[in-house]
């Protein structure tokens, strides 16, 4: 659940929950967004469990949650929860490539409209939007460093609307970047990070509004690298 952008809160919740439908008397439980520490009924030794990797595909927080229902219903055993949980990456198909530069394109032009009110540049807003995430997501699935890509993704946004507005395409360089980068914006760590600190996880909260204000920066920096020079 960490490793698909989920808040603490819950994956306490969750944890805690599983543990007393499987029999634990108690359950000392401690969280943080790179690493679980959990004891069961006061035992002595703890397991830890690391968390290297950190991405966002909220159907496999549902499933999850689908699943621990199912156990706490009887529905089925610790086992098959187990086994189940394995194999959850494998048999929880992400979106295919298609619908994510679909929901790009739908994320870029119609917020580049509510901001800046700039009907003319909608469509190219769209494409742009898409280039940039296709960039950003071809990057991170090759070299995996996130913000890296974040940054590949801004200045590939940044160059395509200052050429569209030279070519003609395009009315507002700036219209177009405000539209292109939205699907780049980090805002479930943001949110993530607002829950955590009101849940009172101020560990895990401010955790990830470092990771969330790395990646804007990281937006920030690959768009005013390409205004600098183009």
């Amino acid at each position: 659940m960490i490793e698909n952008g989920s808040e603490i809160e819950r994956v306490e919740d969750t944890m805690t929950r599983i543990a007393h439908n499987a029999g634990a008397e108690t359950s000392q439980l401690f969280v943080m967004i790179t690493g679980i520490l959990m004891a069961i009924n006061g035992e002595v030794g703890a397991q830890i469990q690391p968390v290297k990797r950190r991405t966002f595909d909220l159907e496999k927080i549902a499933v999850v949650n689908q699943l621990s229902r199912e156990f706490a219903a009887h529905d089925i055993t610790l086992r098959q929860f187990a086994d189940k949980l394995d194999h959850l990456d494998s048999e929880t198909k992400y979106f295919p490539m298609w619908a994510q530069l679909l929901a790009a394109a739908m994320v870029s032009g119609p917020l580049e409209v509510v901001f800046r009110h700039n009907l003319h540049d909608f469509w190219i807003s769209c494409f742009v939007g898409m280039i940039g995430w296709l960039v950003f997501y071809l990057l991170n699935k090759f070299i995996q460093i996130r913000f890296l890509s974040e940054f590949a993704g801004a200045a590939t946004i940044g160059i395509l609307a200052v050429f569209a507005v030279h070519l003609g395409l395009g009315l507002s360089v700036d219209d177009i970047i405000i539209g292109g980068v939205m699907p780049l914006v980090p805002g479930v760590p943001i949110t993530n990070s607002v829950r955590d600190v009101l849940a009172g996880n101020l560990v895990s909260g401010p955790a990830r509004a470092v990771e969330a204000l790395v990646s804007a920066a990281a937006i920030g920096f690959g768009i005013a690298m390409v205004l600098q020079f183009l």
